[in-house]
C-alpha cells in the first residue's frame, strides 16, 4: 500500500505474454500495532466491507485494539481493492516488468536486507523460498523457525520447481528484467535480540530498485556476503545506513561479536542446504553452486 505507486493486489499474479495482470481482487494485511500514522492506507481501508480476524475489540463501541496480541500476533485485515486509493483498476498491466523482487522475512538476522541475485541465485532461492515464522504467527510456534516452501507456493506446484524456475529465469532474459532479494526480517541480530528492519528502510530500498538507484551503481559498488554469496551495497543507500545493510556489521553495532554472526550464519546455511537437497537432482550444477556455502 505504497501511495507512490498504483496496486494491482499483494499476492497472486500472473506474468502472461502481454503484461501482469492480478487474479484476487483484493488484500490480505496485517494489523498488529496499525495506526493511521503507520499505514494510513491500510487504515482506511478498515471500513464496511472489509473483514478483520483475530482483532480484539470493545463490543459496546466497535473500537478495535490493534495492539491487543492476546489472541494472537497473527491479526488480520481482508479488504476490497478499490478500498486502496492508488489501486488499479481493472488490476492488470500491459507491460512487463523491469525489475522482480524475491521478499523474505530472515528472523535470525543474517540475510542483507537487499542484495542483487545473479540468474541462477534467482533459481535458487525461487526453488528454496525461504522465510521464518516467528512467535504468535503460529500455534505451537514460540521461537524462530525456518520454512521453505518451493516457489513460495509449494502447495499448488503441479511440476518439479525447477520447471517455474526456469520458467522465471527465461522471462528475465526475456524482458531484460534484474532481480533482488529483500529481507524486511531482523537486523543486529535474531528475533528477540536485534530488531524488525524499519518499514520506512524497506521503503526506500523498494524505491531505490525502482527508481535506477541500485542499477546505476557499478560492480565495484557491491560486494559479496560470505558463506552465502549474496551481493550487498557496499555504501547506504538513500536514508538507509550502511550498517544496516551489512549483516555482520548490524550485529557488532548492537553488541554482538562477528563469531556469534557467522554461527548463526552457518547454521542457516545448513538448513539451506538440507532443504535443497530435495530438489538438486533436477537442477543444473550452475544452480545448485548458487546457494550458501559451508563456513
Amino acid at each position: 500500500a505504497d501511495p507512490k505507486r498504483e496496486l494491482i493486489g499483494d499476492d497472486e499474479h500472473v506474468w502472461h505474454p502481454k503484461g501482469v495482470f492480478n487474479i484476487e481482487g483484493g488484500c490480505y494485511a496485517k494489523t498488529i500495532g496499525l495506526t493511521r500514522e503507520k499505514e494510513p492506507e491500510i487504515y482506511d481501508a478498515i471500513r464496511f466491507g472489509s473483514v478483520l480476524e483475530n482483532v480484539v475489540f470493545d463490543e459496546s463501541s466497535g473500537k478495535v485494539d490493534f495492539d491487543n496480541v492476546s489472541i494472537t500476533e497473527n491479526t488480520r485485515v481482508a479488504y476490497p481493492l478499490k478500498y486502496i486509493p492508488n489501486a488499479r483498476i481493472p488490476a492488470k498491466v500491459e507491460h512487463h516488468p523491469k525489475q522482480i523482487i524475491l521478499l523474505t522475512c530472515d528472523a535470525f538476522g543474517v540475510l542483507p536486507p537487499i542484495s542483487k541475485l545473479t540468474k541462477d541465485q534467482v533459481m535458487y532461492h525461487f526453488i528454496s523460498g525461504y522465510t521464518a515464522k516467528v512467535a504468535g504467527t503460529e500455534e505451537g510456534v514460540k521461537e524462530p523457525e525456518a520454512t521453505f516452501s518451493a516457489c513460495f507456493g509449494a502447495p499448488f506446484l503441479v511440476w518439479h520447481p525447477f520447471v517455474y524456475a526456469e520458467m522465471l529465469a527465461a522471462k528475465l532474459d526475456k524482458y531484460g528484467a534484474s532481480a533482488y532479494l529483500v529481507n524486511t526480517g531482523w537486523v543486529g541480530g535474531p528475533h528477540g535480540t536485534g530488531s524488525r528492519c524499519s518499514l520506512k528502510y524497506t521503503r526506500q530500498l523498494i524505491d531505490a530498485i525502482h527508481d535506477g538507484t541500485l542499477e546505476s551503481l557499478p560492480d565495484s559498488e557491491w560486494e559479496e556476503m560470505p558463506v552465502f554469496g549474496l551481493m550487498m551495497p557496499k555504501s547506504g543507500i538513500k536514508d538507509v545506513p550502511r550498517e544496516v545493510l551489512r549483516p555482520e556489521d548490524a550485529w557488532k553495532q548492537n553488541g554482538q561479536s562477528a563469531a556469534e554472526f557467522q554461527k548463526t550464519a552457518g547454521n542457516l546455511a545448513a538448513l539451506f542446504q538440507k532443504n535443497f537437497a530435495d530438489f538438486a537432482e533436477r537442477c543444473s550444477p550452475s544452480v545448485r553452486a548458487a546457494g550458501p556455502k559451508k563456513a
